[in-house]
């Protein structure tokens, strides 16, 4: 009786047990943080409140972005949710404003964590 035995060829690094760096709930912060900025419409109202030191009016907004009422209100609102604007009634007008240093912490975790990756 003959023992035949026969030899696998593996590539280097193929099944090594490759694991994340970043831990589930890191993965998923990040994911948030790059999912608030992945629409155009958010980007031009956090730009169009960074270039005031004030409040603006959700009717200058309105009158500014290629889309209806509903849609801006739509995207206030995930802003206002994720933290990075503000808002204040006066009757019945609304008032926006950017939460700088929301902002700036916001861009620290992304950029470490890109920085991480790469």
């Amino acid at each position: 009786m003959t023992d035949t035995t026969t030899t696998e060829t593996r590539v280097i690094g193929c099944c090594d047990g490759a694991a994340p760096r970043i831990a589930d709930d890191e993965a998923r912060r990040l994911s948030d943080d790059l999912q608030i900025l992945a629409h155009p419409i958010r980007i031009q109202i956090l730009d169009m409140l960074a270039q005031n030191v004030g409040q603006v009016c959700v009717c200058d907004l309105e009158a500014a972005l290629p889309v209806k009422q509903p849609t801006i209100s739509h995207h206030l609102r995930l802003l206002r949710e994720a933290g990075l604007i503000d808002v204040e009634r006066r009757g019945q007008w609304a008032y926006y404003a950017v939460r700088r240093e929301a902002l700036v912490r916001l861009r620290a975790r992304i950029v470490a964590h890109l920085d991480a990756i790469a």
